[in-house]
């Protein structure tokens, strides 16, 4: 990696941590704060949140008829998900030992805390409930794949892809051959430090 491409992906890294930063400082703006998991808003907010709940059954009424004829179709994504979480998860407890990666922490991924929100219904709270488990998995499963490549094969495509996972900027150009060995070593290692 030349050193203006490093310097870059450090800017970038940077601007990532000022923007959740700014994100996370907006939350404070919005009246809660977080003990462990739990979500604590201040009393006048949740009194407003619940003013604003829509019941069950006006919301059952308003739903548009497309909707509920594809939600088995989109519910029944729960059944590829669930054993690809399987699957993946066992793939990393055999293999990320055995190669000696830094494990990633399943619950980093998988965060449930729409359900404390007070102007959801059940039906709200379950398609939240869904939503987070299906898009968590996804983002753990690329984390998972992303240190597989890193470890196997850290070398850029010779074609533009599109959102590649955050190990990918700083792999290897295409057709760049010198030293590849010895940086594959290099990237290797760098997966079993703590970061």
């Amino acid at each position: 990696m030349t050193d203006r491409i490093k310097q870059l992906v450090d800017q970038i890294k940077l601007l990532e941590e000022d923007l959740s930063h700014e994100l996370h400082r907006h939350e404070d703006e919005i009246l809660f704060h977080l003990k462990g998991k739990k979500v604590e808003f201040e009393k006048s907010v949740k009194q407003a949140h619940r003013q604003l709940k829509t019941g069950v059954f006006p919301w059952l009424f308003g739903i548009k008829p497309l909707n509920l004829i594809t939600a088995p179709i989109i519910y029944s994504m729960i059944i590829p998900l669930l054993i690809s979480d399987l699957f993946v998860s066992l793939y990393q407890a055999t293999c990320f030992s055995i190669y000696k990666i830094r494990k990633v922490k399943r619950s980093d991924y998988l965060i449930f805390d729409r359900h404390q929100l007070a102007y959801l219904n059940i039906f709200e709270k379950f398609h939240c409930l869904y939503c987070a488990y299906a898009n968590g998995i996804i983002a753990y499963i690329r984390e998972i794949i992303g240190r597989t490549e890193q470890y196997f094969c850290p070398i850029k495509h010779a074609r533009k892809i599109r959102d590649n996972h955050p190990h990918y900027r700083s792999f290897i150009p295409y057709g760049e051959a010198q030293n590849y060995h010895d940086k594959l070593k290099e990237y290797r290692n760098s997966l079993t430090k703590e970061e």
